[in-house]
C-alpha cells in the first residue's frame, strides 16, 4: 500500500504537469500571440449630435458602486477594478464619457443613490419589476445563475419548496425578494444589509439558507457553508442599469456594447473568471488514483519494488526522527509566538477562514473579560463577550475581509459591553507558504488610552 500511494503521488504530478504543458502550448496560438504583443484596437461608436451634446454638458457620469468580487471591487491601492471596472474603462475609451466612483455599502443603499439623483449608472443590479419602474438596463453581456447557499452539515437546498417554514436571509431589495414574498409565502424572510452578514446568519443556523450569484458563490471559503442547487428558472444578468431620466446615456451605453469586440469581452471574462474555482462534483482524483495506482504497481513489477525495500528501513528510521524534530520546533515556534503575542500591549487576535478564534493574547483576554479556553474554535457571534450587534457586524466584516482579501486599517467608533470606545482597528490577511489564504491576524490600540500614554 506504502508503495502504490507514493507512486500514485509521483503519477500524479506528471499526470499535472503533462496537462499544463498542453494547455500553455494551446493557449500559444498565433492569434494569441500576436494579441499579446499589441493593445486591443479602438472600435468606433458612431454618435448622434444629440448623444455628443449629452456628453460634453455631462463630463462626468456617477457609478454607485458596491463591492462584489471579482465584478467590482478595491484593490490594495483603493482603486476600483474588476470586471465590470475593466469594461467602463474600455467604454470610456470609445466614447469619451468619463465615469466617476461613489462607493455605497449595500444593494438598498445603491438603489436609494439611483431614485434621488445623485448616481447615474450600477453595474451590479439585476433586473427585475421594481427596479424597472425606475431604471432602464442596458443590453445584457453575460450573467450567471442564482445559487442557494445553506449549511454545510444540512442537506443541500434543492428548490424554493425546500425553504418552507425556514428562514431565508436575503440583503434588503435584493432582486428576487419581491418574487419569494409574492410566489411562496410560507417562506420567513429575513432582510439584512449585505450578502456578507447573510452568509453569517446561516453559519450560525439564525436563518436556513441564502441566495448568491453563482460567481460569487464560487469564492466562498469551504468549511460551515456549502453551495446548493441553482435557483430553477432565474438568471443574474449582468446589465448598466441606469436612471430614466437619462435615455441618451442608455443609447451610448448600448451602441458601445454592440460595437464592443466579441473576442475582447470574452478575453475579460476570461481574465476575472477563468482563475475562479468551479463547482467540481467529487470523485474525480479518487477515480484517477484508482488508474494510476494500478498502472504502477505493473510497473513495480519489473524490479523497482526490490530497490524499494532495500532502502525502506533507512528511509523510515530517517523519516521518525525527521517528524520528531520537526514536532520539537514547532513547538517551540508556538510557545514563542504565545509570549510575543501576549507580550503586546493591545488586544491581538488569529481567526480562520470561518471566523473561528485560533489564538489571541491577554490584551485580548482582558478587553473583552473572558479567558481563551472559553472562545477557542468559536466564532464571535457565538459567544457572549460584546453587545450582539457589535459581534454581528465584526463578523461580517470579517467573511467579507477574507473575500476581498483586502489589509484594513482604520480608526472608528465601536460599541463594547462597557460602553462605545474610540478605536485604531486593524486586521490583515495571512497565508501558507504557498500561498493559500489561511485566515486574518488582527487587533485594535484604544485611542484614548494612547492619548493619556502620549
Amino acid at each position: 500500500m506504502l508503495f502504490t500511494s507514493v507512486f500514485k503521488s509521483v503519477a500524479r504530478w506528471l499526470f499535472l504537469l503533462g496537462i499544463v504543458g498542453v494547455a500553455e502550448w494551446g493557449a500559444a496560438s498565433p492569434a494569441s500571440i500576436q494579441e499579446r504583443g499589441k493593445p486591443a484596437a479602438r472600435s468606433a461608436v458612431v454618435l448622434d449630435d444629440q448623444e455628443l451634446q449629452w456628453i460634453a454638458s455631462h463630463p462626468r457620469v456617477v457609478v454607485t458602486a458596491l463591492e462584489y468580487p471579482l465584478y467590482q471591487f478595491k484593490d490594495e491601492y483603493g482603486q476600483w477594478t474588476g470586471l465590470n471596472s475593466d469594461l467602463l474603462k474600455r467604454i470610456s475609451d470609445m466614447t469619451g464619457l468619463q465615469f466617476v466612483y461613489q462607493e455605497s455599502f449595500s444593494t438598498d443603499q445603491m438603489l436609494a443613490h439611483l431614485e434621488s439623483g445623485s448616481a447615474d449608472l450600477s453595474t451590479t443590479l439585476a433586473m427585475n419589476d421594481e427596479r424597472k419602474a425606475f431604471l432602464d438596463f442596458s443590453h445584457a453581456f453575460g450573467g450567471a445563475g442564482w445559487v442557494f447557499v445553506g449549511r454545510a452539515e444540512a442537506p443541500p437546498v434543492q428548490s424554493l419548496e425546500d425553504l418552507a417554514k425556514r428562514v431565508l436571509a436575503l440583503p434588503a431589495r435584493h432582486a428576487l425578494e419581491a418574487m419569494v414574498r409574492r410566489n411562496y409565502p410560507s417562506i420567513e424572510l429575513r432582510s439584512v444589509k449585505t450578502h456578507a452578514e447573510a452568509r453569517a446568519w446561516v453559519e450560525s443556523g439564525e436563518a436556513y439558507a441564502t441566495i448568491e450569484s453563482e460567481i460569487a458563490a464560487r469564492l466562498i471559503p469551504s468549511g460551515r457553508l456549502q453551495i446548493g442547487a441553482v435557483v430553477p428558472g432565474k438568471w443574474d444578468g449582468d446589465y448598466l442599469a441606469v436612471r430614466k431620466d437619462q435615455p441618451q446615456l442608455l443609447s451610448i451605453l448600448n451602441k458601445a456594447l454592440e460595437a464592443f469586440p466579441e473576442q475582447e469581452l470574452r478575453n475579460l471574462r476570461l481574465k476575472w473568471f477563468g482563475g475562479a474555482p468551479t463547482l467540481r462534483a467529487p470523485g474525480f482524483w479518487q477515480r484517477i488514483d484508482s488508474w494510476i495506482g494500478w498502472g504502477m504497481f505493473v510497473l513495480s513489477l519489473f524490479g523497482l519494488f526490490g530497490l524499494f525495500a532495500l532502502f525502506w528501513s533507512r528511509r523510515l528510521t530517517v523519516a521518525v526522527r525527521q517528524r520528531f524534530e520537526a514536532q520539537r520546533s514547532l513547538s517551540d515556534q508556538l510557545a514563542f509566538q504565545h509570549a510575543l503575542m501576549d507580550a503586546m500591549p493591545d488586544p491581538m487576535f488569529v481567526r480562520d477562514l470561518q471566523g473561528r478564534l485560533i489564538m489571541c493574547n491577554k490584551s485580548y483576554e482582558d478587553a473583552l473579560s473572558t479567558r481563551f479556553d472559553r472562545m477557542q474554535g468559536r466564532q464571535l457571534i457565538e459567544v457572549d463577550v460584546m453587545p450582539r450587534q457589535t459581534a454581528e457586524l465584526l463578523h461580517s466584516e470579517l467573511l467579507a475581509q477574507l473575500t476581498t482579501r483586502r489589509t484594513r486599517f482604520f480608526e472608528r467608533q465601536l460599541l463594547f459591553k462597557e460602553g462605545v470606545r474610540d478605536i485604531y482597528q486593524w486586521a490583515v490577511p495571512f497565508y501558507t507558504a504557498d500561498g493559500q489564504l489561511q485566515g486574518l491576524l488582527g487587533g485594535w490600540a484604544d485611542i484614548a488610552r494612547r492619548t493619556r500614554q502620549t
